[in-house]
């Protein structure tokens, strides 16, 4: 299996949030990113989830709540990038693209804009 430990693997979900454009992260309101080793049980593939009420969702009743919630799972990714004969560059790249797709549910994007734009 193609070895990574949490560590190694949260830096790059660290670096990746820092690739982010500062003006995308300055709109970013009320989320938390976390690093997981397993997604759940029911969705054993999941690289990524987003939990929360999109900005272009919330009106003047959002206040008072528990942040939006970022999931990436290291190990799907690992095993998903092992499987394409990956090493830690293609680790890298899914990591990115997944952090992306993630902070765009924030924004409001779906997942048809999202595989449009090539972030699927």
């Amino acid at each position: 299996m193609l070895e990574m430990t949490r560590e190694e693997f949260e830096e790059l979900v660290a670096e990746a949030l820092d690739r982010i454009p500062p003006e995308l992260t300055r709109l970013m309101d009320n989320v938390a990113v976390f690093v997981e080793d397993e997604p759940p049980a029911e969705d054993p593939e999941l690289l990524g989830l987003y939990e929360g009420t999109p900005l272009t969702e919330r009106g003047e009743w959002y206040a008072g709540v528990l942040p939006d919630r970022i999931t990436i799972y290291r190990g799907p990714t690992l095993r998903m990038c092992e499987r394409d004969g990956g090493d830690r560059e293609l680790v890298v790249e899914e990591v990115e693209i997944t952090v992306v797709h993630e902070i765009a549910h924030h924004f409001g994007i779906d997942d048809e804009r999202l595989h449009a734009l090539g972030y699927g």
